[in-house]
């Protein structure tokens, strides 16, 4: 896709985004009529090849394409329909705007089929839909149901089956009452998916056989056909009728939104994008799965540059860079994004909570706290909203405070999943592992793709140390995020809990490799390089690995990794030739660089290298760690060696040693 589109191409994406906010916001599907809004207003209005601008009074600003470019409905019957119930749609969607759901879908449902469950004799499974027109045998009854609703435009079917099913939605959450209660969860279920897919399984059908009415409706009845699967767990059929939804009118959003849900891994991502249509929403949708998925690549940051330039100004696409961003914890850009954001639309809650998140991990309280004034001023009632606060309370170690507003959050959206998993590290903060464990098996219902909550599962099940528990959420947060070095070391800490050494080592040595993938700043241990042996290596991991080699009898690599550990306290040399200066860029000396200093030292101890193991033990006697250990060890190889262990040259070696650290002394 060219990043400088020409002034038709210009014109045609402006009328379809147009199109867009029109169908969507008919169809009160407000979201995503808002989503079009603002990337239509955030279009480059220079967008000529030649760099020439467009007066804003040119005809050519008033260029439109086809009726066929900008998705407008060319069934007869169905503009016929939709013209002789107008003044019916208008007082449905009016109910819809005021959540009167049941009142919607009354109007234009048969009064069997608004009220309340369908029952087929024979019904049709959607295995059998989408195979091309043919004959087809159908129950009495369910072609009565197909016939009454003939009469009725795709569109207004559309709404009165969104409306119930959005009143099952309300139900659901009248029924749930508290969180966390004993109602809450998989408990209380939408009572109208079942009547709702039904309908829509043999309205299909009928369309699909001989005679039927045409297939050509909008993409909109195939998009709630795949909410509704999706809520029934049936994934692989959701993701089926959603491709088909975006193939017939891509502009529509959410459609993207809910397949992107339905995506697993980059694999599935690169299957989803052959199937879709080369145009600019399956390019918006890939760079929103990439994030989605973790994916911070060069790549993505190039195709994010190249939408960016058609959109400039776009607050959804800059939030996509910033999220990045967070992703591969590089935060400080990040929050200058957010920040920038900030001061560009204060008003803007979408996304406070994942900036709240930045600055809670950069510890700055005076901006999270001016952070959740602003947001409190705009709309306290917004999820988004309560978790700014609850992640500020956070910050202040008010841990009960924190649970209330993100349980606040939750009220509003029992599916935000940000407030699930916040909650979950609040309750282990509070020590509540059972309430932790529930409010992260939410989020992970909610959104399977959320390393965090899987992470959370696993250190809450270390803590009760359960860990073959541990150890399954942790490789699942792995498979999520499999350069986060923090991921690996979590795997290779719980197999070397269970007794599987070998793996462990593995997973150790794979965090090692994953460091050098993030710059996470000194504090963090790992820097960038380019590979194992260049840079600086983590001495905890590499401590670890000598223990698990330890541990499998195998001394010689154990003592080979402590060496390694120890020699991150110098760090690799960087050598300029011009002046020959060196410079240092280790760790430094450690408590885990002292631990291996006294291992390596006893090792050379019971190997006879007293003069190696005196060295190592007053070195740890200058650091000022493990001082009590290595004076004793000094006395042991004192003692021995007057005792004539080793032949008067070890004596003559041992005492020139101690000379040389007592004058630096």
């Amino acid at each position: 896709m060219a990043a400088i589109l020409s002034e038709p191409a210009a014109a045609q994406l402006r009328a379809q985004l147009q199109n867009a906010v029109i169908q969507c916001s008919d169809r009160c599907l407000s979201q995503s009529a808002k989503w079009a809004a603002e990337i239509l207003n955030s279009f480059q209005e220079t967008t000529l090849v030649d760099g020439s601008e467009t007066e804003p009074d040119s005809s050519m600003s008033d260029a439109s394409p086809s009726d066929e470019d900008v998705f407008i409905l060319h069934d007869p019957i169905e503009v016929a329909l939709e013209k002789k119930e107008l003044p019916r749609y208008l007082l449905a969607k009016a109910y819809f705007d005021c959540r009167e759901f049941d009142r919607c879908a009354a109007i234009f449902l048969p009064a069997n089929v608004a009220k309340g469950p369908i029952r087929t004799s024979s019904p049709i499974h959607p295995q059998s839909i989408g195979k091309g027109k043919r004959k087809a045998t159908m129950p009495t009854e369910k072609r009565s149901i197909a016939v009454s609703l003939v009469g009725i435009s795709q569109k207004a079917l559309f709404l009165s089956l969104y409306a119930k099913y959005m009143s099952g939605e309300k139900r659901k959450d009248e029924e749930s009452e508290m969180i966390l209660g004993p109602a809450d969860g998989g408990v209380t279920v939408n009572k109208e998916l079942n009547d709702v897919s039904k309908i829509l399984e043999d309205w299909f059908s009928y369309r699909n056989t001989a005679g039927g009415m045409d297939s050509n409706g909008g993409g909109w009845l195939e998009y709630l056909y795949g909410i509704v699967l999706a809520k029934n767990k049936n994934e692989r059929l959701a993701k089926k009728w959603l491709l088909e939804s975006v193939r017939v009118y891509p502009y529509n959003w959410g459609a993207w939104v809910e397949l992107s849900s339905l995506l697993a891994t980059s694999d599935e991502l690169s299957a989803v994008i052959e199937q879709v249509p080369p145009n600019i929403m399956a390019f918006i949708f890939h760079i929103y799965s990439s994030q989605e998925l973790y994916q911070s690549t060069d790549r993505v940051h190039a195709n994010l540059n190249e939408i960016e330039s058609i959109f400039p100004t776009s607050s959804f696409l800059k939030t996509q860079r910033a999220l990045l961003y967070y992703h591969s914890k590089d935060f400080e850009e990040a929050e200058s994004i957010f920040s920038d954001l900030l001061q560009t639309d204060p008003y803007r809650i979408d996304s406070l909570d994942n900036y709240s998140n930045i600055l809670y991990v950069l510890d700055l309280k005076p901006k999270l706290a001016f952070l959740a004034q602003l947001a409190t001023a705009t709309d306290k009632f917004r999820p988004e909203t309560c978790c700014v606060v609850g992640n500020y309370f956070s910050l202040k170690s008010e841990h009960e405070k924190a649970v209330m507003y993100f349980r606040r959050a939750l009220m509003l959206d029992r599916n935000f999943l940000s407030a699930w998993t916040l909650m979950g590290h609040e309750y282990v903060e509070m020590k509540n592992t059972h309430a932790a464990i529930e409010s992260y098996r939410r989020a992970v219902d909610v959104n399977r793709k959320d390393y965090r909550a899987w992470y959370g599962l696993g250190q809450t099940y270390e803590v009760l140390e359960m860990h073959s528990y541990a150890l399954f959420y942790y490789q699942r947060a792995a498979s999520l995020r499999p350069y986060d070095p923090k991921m690996w070391m979590a795997v290779g800490q719980s197999f070397g809990r269970v007794g599987k050494c070998a793996n462990g080592i593995r997973s150790y040595k794979r965090a090692l490799v994953a460091g050098s993938y993030y710059d996470t700043g000194a504090g963090s241990g790992f820097g960038n390089q380019d590979g194992l042996g260049a840079g600086i290596l983590d001495p905890e991991v590499l401590y670890q690995i000598a223990l698990l080699y330890e541990r499998s009898q195998d001394n010689e690599e154990c003592a080979a990794y402590m060496e390694l550990t120890l020699a991150q306290e110098e760090g690799p040399e960087d050598q300029d030739t011009s002046d020959t200066t060196v410079e240092s860029i280790g760790v430094g000396v450690t408590p885990t660089t002292s631990k291996a200093r006294m291992w390596l030292a006893k090792w050379e101890y019971s190997q006879g290298g007293f003069q190696r193991s005196m060295e190592l033990a007053n070195e740890l006697c200058q650091d000022g760690v493990e001082v009590e250990d290595a004076k004793a060890l000094v006395r042991d190889i004192r003692a021995r060696v007057e005792k004539g262990y080793g032949g008067q040259g070890m004596k003559k070696q041992v005492d020139a040693v101690e000379k040389r650290y007592v004058r630096s002394t």
